[in-house]
């Protein structure tokens, strides 16, 4: 499988994922301008692109939904919560409203919704996987539930949410009401909440750790570096950046960790905002 970050962070989230000619997307938060240039760097087509996941309709991962979408005519999968929160009029024959915890088939690949807590209407997050190998995408975690512990046991590679430095984040000039939201268990997790549900859950069968959604205001690639690092030893770590795509990576699996993904059988009741 392959798999690349287009854009993360608070300006902007796009994840790439594909077998073969399978491709879908999680997210698009940057322009489509932006997209089509990022994916040109990778040597990615738009135009391969046969799915669009959604996670929830905050602005820095639907941004470029409306134009991309219409433009290649690709479909559009998310929640009947979050479409409605997105308040866009996409053409109804791309809209395929599905549950949190929906199973989608994409050709040869599944693409599996987390529900999950964060201040949106029906967020979720998603696995995209072959029955093989389990690439996990975790961001916007208002806190580490138990379907995220449950993903990150089985995940083979892990964007994990990694957004802000506890210090900078109380000592700096945002507002209180906006410290208080990301921080409120609705928002987003720390580096610190990170790297304790990565030790805390993580299965020998990881071999790629992706740090991403990192906060421009309060943290920086220097301090999530220094904090994974040392606990890293055994995997590839990398960490996604707000102002440009990841390399374009690849997983090809040892035999020894394979096994599917079993979904969490605890199902999360989500206040509705």
């Amino acid at each position: 499988m392959k798999y690349a970050a287009i854009a993360s962070g608070s300006n902007g989230n796009c994840y790439y994922v594909a077998k073969g000619e399978d491709v879908v997307l999680v997210d698009i938060g940057i322009n489509t301008k932006h997209v089509e240039l990022r994916m040109a760097k990778l040597g990615l087509s738009p135009a391969g692109i046969k799915a669009i996941f959604i996670t929830h309709e905050h602005g820095d991962h639907i941004r470029g939904l409306s134009v991309f979408c219409k433009r290649y005519q690709i479909p559009v999968y998310l929640t009947e919560g979050t479409y409605k929160g997105t308040k866009l009029r996409l053409p109804e024959h791309l809209v395929h409203i599905i549950h949190a915890d929906a199973r989608t088939a994409v050709g040869d690949l599944t693409v599996i919704g987390i529900p999950k807590y964060h201040d949106a209407k029906e967020p979720c997050s998603f696995v995209v996987t072959d029955g093989t190998t389990n690439v996990s995408i975790l961001t916007d975690l208002g806190r580490g539930c138990d379907n995220v512990k449950h993903v990150i046991k089985h995940s083979d590679v892990l964007l994990l949410e990694s957004n802000y430095d506890e210090e900078m984040l109380r000592t700096g000039r945002y507002s209180y009401y906006l410290k208080n939201r990301i921080s409120s268990g609705w928002g987003h997790i720390s580096n610190r909440e990170a790297l304790e549900l990565l030790l805390e859950n993580r299965s020998p069968r990881l071999r790629h750790l992706i740090l991403g959604h990192l906060s421009g205001e309060n943290n920086t690639v220097d301090i999530v570096e220094q904090t994974f690092a040392p606990h890293c030893e055994e995997i590839e770590l990398s960490i996604a950046l707000r102002t440009e795509e990841t390399p374009l990576y690849e997983y090809v699996p040892a035999m020894q960790t394979i096994s599917r993904f079993v979904y969490v059988e605890q199902q999360i009741t989500l206040t509705q905002f």
